[in-house]
């Protein structure tokens, strides 16, 4: 009797298990999809972990362009996925028509606001992640010049621009910032018109030059490493793309954001509105500069680390 009791109560357990829904999300790439090394690949990295710590089901889609995002959301939304992620600012529109359409349906859109019932806004403080950059260009400048290369010029991209400069103003007041944007269809996958931007900067003496240009920033990194300076990269660790060229990446932990988001929802947890990732949320950061300790050198690695404290218990403010 008892071994049946324990048999009919793994019986029970087993049913139990597969009556669990399966929680299915479904992601809509930005232009330029996975193998960025960067926004993209860090967005897929929070499902694969998503995938593997919690047992979720995943699909992706690379549109070819921008003017395919609304099909691909909706797609999701008619197959009744539990949670639709739009990745990047481009997208806000399509979210916000097939949010409104399918007002039982959650989604998340990355690197905007969208203000809905069913829409959870994930978001980065950039200008922290980058005032740090800003900080160890100038540490590292020897000419008193170094550069920013941008995607498209937004509202985003400004508050990359705009913490670069703080930064490197905040080591050397004197130090002169170049910003190009780049212009054409795709600014963020253009990495010929990016190498031609970071080399015209390079031309005017900059000796660090910082992307914030997904794709585009592959070009960027390529002409630091052909005109012998440094390039700082941004998103995902792009350290090893030009090892000891790239003297750190502004971490932009997507992951982190994308990975929460799908465990709320599996924990019935999931909330709406804008969350906000800094410094202090992890949310972003520096790599472990695996290729550059040496050439950086410790005192400016503790100078680094001392700044990052001090915005983090804002005794930095950062406009």
């Amino acid at each position: 009797m008892k071994k049946l009791a324990m048999l009919s109560l793994g019986i029970l357990m087993s049913l139990n298990s597969f009556s669990k829904e399966l929680v299915r999300v479904g992601l809509v790439l930005s232009t330029g999809g996975l193998g960025d090394k960067s926004f993209n690949d860090s967005a897929y990295r929070g499902l694969e972990k998503a995938k593997k710590e919690l047992g979720i089901e995943f699909k992706f889609v690379e549109p070819a362009s921008p003017a395919e995002d609304e099909e691909f959301l909706r797609e999701y939304a008619d197959a009744d996925y539990d949670l639709i992620i739009g990745t990047g600012f481009l997208m806000t529109d399509a979210l916000k028509s097939v949010a409104n359409d399918y007002p039982d349906k959650k989604f998340a859109i990355i690197d905007d606001v969208v203000e809905l019932p069913n829409v959870r806004s994930l978001n980065f403080k950039d200008q922290e992640g980058s005032f740090l950059m800003g900080a160890l260009a100038a540490m590292m400048s020897k000419t008193g010049t170094v550069g920013f290369v941008g995607g498209m010029e937004s509202s985003l991209i400004k508050r990359f621009e705009s913490g670069y400069e703080q930064g490197a103003k905040y080591i050397n007041p004197n130090i002169k910032v170049l910003s190009v944007y780049t212009t054409g269809t795709n600014p963020f996958n253009d990495p010929v018109r990016g190498k031609e931007n970071a080399i015209s900067e390079i031309n005017q003496g900059a000796d660090v030059v910082y992307h914030a240009a997904g794709g585009t920033g592959m070009g960027v990194i390529d002409a630091a490493k052909e005109k012998g300076v440094y390039a700082i990269g941004v998103d995902s660790n792009q350290d090893e793309v030009a090892p000891g060229v790239v003297l750190t990446s502004m971490l932009k932990n997507v992951d982190v954001a994308v990975y929460n988001a799908v465990k709320d929802i599996q924990e019935n947890k999931f909330t709406t509105g804008n969350v906000i990732y800094g410094i202090a949320e992890n949310g972003v950061g520096t790599t472990e500069f695996e290729f550059t300790r040496e050439i950086i050198g410790e005192d400016n690695l503790k100078k680094l680390e001392d700044i990052k404290t001090k915005i983090s218990d804002k005794s930095i403010i950062i406009k």
